[in-house]
């Protein structure tokens, strides 16, 4: 994980200039890296990542194969969604500084995205919080009421 986020660092320390020359391999680059962060989980699973695609990309259809497996998984649907979206802005930007700041925010979704999953190799339920607060009001309601009084 530590060169996946390496590279979305120097992504984001990249001039504006850069981008202007290497717009495109940066995008893909974000978008390969989101699609390797979701494999790297699949296969921790024991599941063969799909080389489908769900609106277009491979990434999107990664995240829903993995939280068809895991509903947990539906707390990194967005930044796999704002990935994607991130590097479409940024491919129809006609001013470098504007595409810069959407591979930059890219970037920086790839950072949490990887950071999350590395979260969820160590503890499972990472994630479960996002999805339902279900589980917090079953620990609400479970909690003892005289003894939360008596701390008071």
């Amino acid at each position: 994980m530590g060169t996946l986020l390496e590279t979305a660092e120097a992504i984001e320390a990249m001039p504006d200039a850069a981008f202007a020359a290497d717009s495109a391999a940066v995008r893909s680059t974000l978008l390969h890296a989101g699609e390797f962060i979701m494999e790297r989980w699949l296969q921790a699973q024991g599941m063969q990542p799909t080389d489908e695609r769900h609106e277009g990309f491979r990434l999107l259809a990664l995240q829903r194969q993995a939280a068809c497996a895991d509903a947990t998984f539906n707390a990194c649907r967005e930044s796999c969604r704002e990935l994607v979206y991130q590097c479409n802005v940024a491919d129809a930007a006609n001013d470098t500084h504007e595409r810069a700041q959407h591979l930059r925010l890219a970037a920086s979704v790839t950072k949490h995205l990887a950071l999350f999953i590395d979260g969820k190799l160590e503890n499972k339920a990472l994630g479960e919080f996002c999805c339902s607060s279900r589980p917090l009001r079953a620990q609400d309601a479970s909690a003892d009421p005289v003894a939360s009084q008596d701390q008071n």
